[in-house]
């Protein structure tokens, strides 16, 4: 039901519990530092851990999907043109003292990829040398009177403690840069009044972007330079700010020993503060004051700078990876805020302003299942509450009939309002108003646990889930679900007892079904999050099959004879017109020859939902061109989807590259001209994809394919007994001789189409990438093995390799994942792609890894089936067996 147009990120919710931070972080930290290594091994074994092993660790403190989504926002958070995004982190000198606790948490992030700038400070360390050279510190306005010689002595212990910090990175394997000038220019903040203290007017972040490219943490101290060259002591706290207001990072963390923001009257943690609400009256309170009372009026003067998507949060060291890597984060959050409103009205937050809302984060609008003039006229039906905050970064809709239980049919928000933990607000603001509540979602929302984490109970049916709070009896759950029904407010599909689904719409024997789940409701509180939770339709739509002579069209239509919603309605083949399709069982079709004209008529009438073309490359293109002519002719409904299986739109602009699990679900859902990607190329983006972090600059992959004899082309076979033609390989295994054959030894389309995709998932897709491919054919019948050979920018472990391919593909439904090297048992007429064989050269500089798919299933018919799936609003794998 949440839909974002973007990656969201996650923030907390406003009441977040200490009970979560106190004493329950050590213990987690503890965990993962025994996992890391055996209690008599020291520290530096964690240089040995690589980054997947870490990753799962992080698993220790959050979930699986809560880390991974992290992991996957953080990583996309900066690119080579401005590397230094990710993260600002401010460290106290305290932490300091707990140098290794500090550098082993650092390196967790170095080590997933992830490069923050850091800031340290130095105080208390300055305050003892200075103490025990005779010298008392001054303080005027809680800023440190500096002169020559305390000056002098803050540079000997900034640098001491930079390189402190420094080594014990370095010695975990982590590297670091120091960087103890160059970075803040500053001019006298007031001489006279605190001698040797600089103001900020100039941040220079091309050091810090240059550390991070190469691979390096950028570790800064709080010294500035006037422009005269005089060096002058700046407070790290305002260094940091100033740092972030030229950086503007997704993430902003101060590290300081007691881990947070306390009440100065009952000494309670403060988990979140809202400084558009709060700020005045905490500013006025008797108990804010010195410290605390400057460290406030910085983080408002910061984040009044930066962007509302920004927050600060105030942590202890040791619960970093709590706060950048769950949902329930750590220590104390300060962000901007905003009041949240509730109106009974679409006038009082204003038409156009809705619509907009609706047009560009509704899921069933961007699918086309809906429409913003429908959704509107929806809300006319019965009474209704709008909730929100007043940028509309979070719009919730509660319809709530007299007398009846209230639903939300609608949960929109933006990056912004994830971010800021805005959603959670909205939602505890809708149970503040109603005690019982309704709402549903996909049951294949990765994000799932937002909805369960915040129900009483949930039904999931046909791949659709009911969630709900405030009903504790089963039978009433049913009462309230029937009366739903009857005044069509939600979809039978709910309905945990009903009459059998239509023989069409039950589930075809072997193919994926989903089971009935309850959730035991989740206590406690969290950073709140969910994604768009659009039903999968279960609507029957018509299917053309353009060019079904050939292996891939034989293939397909036997998936389609299995899909309990999609009907195929037309099979043109020019050979076999008038012959009737024999793998088809769901009804009797004879093979037509469809014209372009026919092409054009069927589009304009609505006569399809949907056309798959299975035709030779360089043919496609006449009868692409006539479906897009009808679709303009079209009076009235929605335009058909198209699937071309040929390589004629693989590069095309407006057209969407059909490979699930590499590229956008959601483009997919949303598009309505979908190129099938080849099978060869579908193996080797596979392969190549979860390693192109460690790809050696410069150096391209190569992949040795070695296919069937159907995955070679295809040429008039004999005839069949009835007269209708037949389709052969155009290899034979008699022409092999028991061996193998290599063919088109450069330039083959699929190495282009690899290197093409693939160029988008590097950090500068400007900068091509090419894949060397050789294809082969064997003497079997169908399935493709792909042997990869990589060049690595550093040493990774085969285990660490295998790691990455676990941690990429882990959740996917058609891909497993290996130890041993496939062998083609393991994919030959399987619907999904297999990997393993994981090795690493003995001087570390390359990897190899073996795929393997069938090129039929998977390499075409398979993949195809996943597309349009979504592009007609089914669940991916429906009519895909087990």
């Amino acid at each position: 039901m949440l839909r974002t147009a973007s990656q969201p990120i996650v923030r907390t919710s406003a009441a977040r519990g200490a009970a979560l931070i106190a004493g329950g972080r050590t213990a987690s930290v503890q965990v993962v530092r025994r996992r890391v290594h055996p209690p008599t091994r020291g520290i530096q074994s964690v240089a040995q851990t690589d980054r997947d092993t870490i990753t799962r660790l992080l698993y220790s403190i959050g979930t699986k999907r809560e880390v991974e989504r992290y992991l996957r926002i953080f990583s996309s958070s900066s690119d080579v043109s401005q590397p230094a995004k990710f993260a600002v982190i401010k460290i106290g000198g305290a932490v300091l003292d707990q140098v290794d606790e500090l550098a082993l948490s650092l390196s967790f992030l170095y080590r997933v990829g992830l490069y923050p700038v850091v800031l340290h400070g130095a105080g208390p360390q300055l305050n003892s040398i200075i103490e025990s050279a005779g010298v008392v510190p001054d303080y005027h306005d809680g800023i440190r009177v500096t002169d020559a010689k305390t000056l002098n002595i803050a540079r000997r212990v900034f640098l001491e403690e930079n390189l402190k910090l420094v080594g014990a990175l370095e010695k975990l394997g982590t590297r670091a840069r120091p960087i103890t000038s160059g970075v803040f220019t500053a001019d006298f903040l007031d001489k006279d009044k605190y001698g040797l203290v600089g103001r900020i007017t100039r941040v220079d972040k091309r050091p810090l972007e240059a550390s991070i490219r190469a691979g390096a943490l950028p570790i800064l101290t709080s010294l500035a330079e006037s422009e005269s060259g005089q060096i002058l002591n700046v407070n790290a706290d305002i260094a940091a700010g100033e740092l972030a207001k030229e950086l503007e990072p997704l993430k902003i963390v101060f590290l300081n020993e007691k881990g947070g923001l306390f009440h100065g009257v009952t000494g309670e943690k403060l988990d979140v503060i809202n400084l558009d609400e709060e700020y005045e009256d905490l500013m006025g309170q008797s108990w804010v004051k010195f410290g605390t009372k400057l460290k406030l009026r910085e983080f408002k003067e910061l984040l009044d700078h930066l962007p509302r998507s920004s927050s600060v949060a105030v942590i202890r060291a040791d619960m970093l990876q709590r706060e950048l890597f769950t949902d329930s984060g750590a220590g104390t959050l300060i962000r901007r805020g905003y009041k949240l409103f509730h109106h009974d009205s679409v006038d009082s937050i204003g038409a156009d302003r809705l619509r907009q809302v609706i047009h560009d984060r509704d899921p069933d609008v961007l699918a086309g299942d809906d429409s913003v003039a429908g959704v509107l006229h929806q809300l006319k039906q019965a009474p209704y509450t709008i909730y929100g905050d007043e940028p509309l970064d979070v719009v919730a809709i509660v319809s709530r009939p007299d007398g009846e239980v209230p639903v939300m049919t609608k949960l929109l928000a933006s990056r912004s309002g994830i971010m800021n933990g805005i959603v959670d607000n909205v939602f505890n603001a809708i149970k503040k108003d109603h005690r019982k509540l309704f709402w549903t979602a996909r049951a294949d929302d990765e994000n799932r646990a937002w909805h369960f984490e915040r129900a009483d109970g949930s039904f999931t049916r046909a791949g659709k889930s009911l969630f709900w709070y405030g009903v504790q009896d089963v039978q009433e759950v049913e009462r309230i679900i029937q009366g739903f029904e009857a005044k069509g407010r939600i979809s039978r599909a709910y309905l945990p007892v009903g009459p059998p689904a239509h023989p069409h719409r039950a589930t075809a024997p072997g193919t994926r079904s989903y089971s009935t789940s309850a959730r035991t409701p989740f206590r406690g509180t969290s950073r709140g999050y969910a994604t768009s939770a659009s039903s999968s339709s279960t609507e029957s739509k018509r299917l053309a099959l353009i060019g079904a002579r050939g292996f891939t069209g034989q293939a397909l239509t036997s998936l389609l004879s299995g899909h309990p919603y999609l009907d195929l309605t037309h099979v043109s083949s020019r050979q076999l017109a008038g012959y009737s399709l024999d793998n088809y069982t769901k009804a009797s079709i004879k093979y037509s020859d469809l014209s372009v004209d026919d092409v054009r008529r069927m589009e304009k009438d609505g006569e399809v939902d949907a056309w798959v073309m299975a035709l030779p490359n360089g043919t496609c293109k006449p009868f692409v061109d006539a479906v897009d002519q009808g679709a303009k002719e079209r009076v009235s409904g929605d335009t058909s989807v198209v699937v071309d299986l040929s390589a004629d739109y693989r590069f095309e602009a407006g057209w969407t590259y059909g490979l699930p699990e590499l590229y956008s679900r959601p483009t997919i859902r949303n598009s309505k001209r979908i190129s099938n990607p080849g099978c060869y190329a579908t193996s080797t983006q596979l392969l190549i994809a979860p390693l192109l972090r460690f790809l050696k600059q410069g150096a391209w992959p190569t992949v040795f394919g070695v296919s069937g004899l159907s995955g070679a082309g295809t040429v008039a076979g004999p005839p069949a007994a009835d007269g209708r033609p037949t389709t052969a390989a155009k290899i034979s295994p008699e022409s092999l001789a028991g061996g193998l054959k290599p063919y088109s030894l450069t330039d083959h389309i699929h190495e282009r189409e690899a290197g093409h995709h693939l160029s988008r998932l590097i950090s500068d897709p400007s900068n091509r990438m090419k894949v060397a491919f050789v294809p082969t054919v064997a003497p079997w019948f169908s399935g493709i093995h792909s042997v990869l050979s990589i060049p690595l920018s550093q040493s990774v472990s085969a285990k660490a390799i295998k790691a990455l391919y676990e941690e990429k593909y882990g959740h996917e439904k058609l891909i497993r994942i290996l130890s041993d090297v496939p062998m083609l048992p393991d994919f030959e007429n399987q619907h999904g792609w297999v990997v393993g064989g994981f090795q690493v050269h003995s001087d570390g500089d390359r990897a190899v890894v073996v795929g393997g798919l069938d090129n039929l299933l998977k390499g075409a018919a398979t993949q195809c089936l996943q597309n349009l799936n979504l592009a007609l609003g089914y669940d991916e794998y429906t009519g895909i067996p087990e």
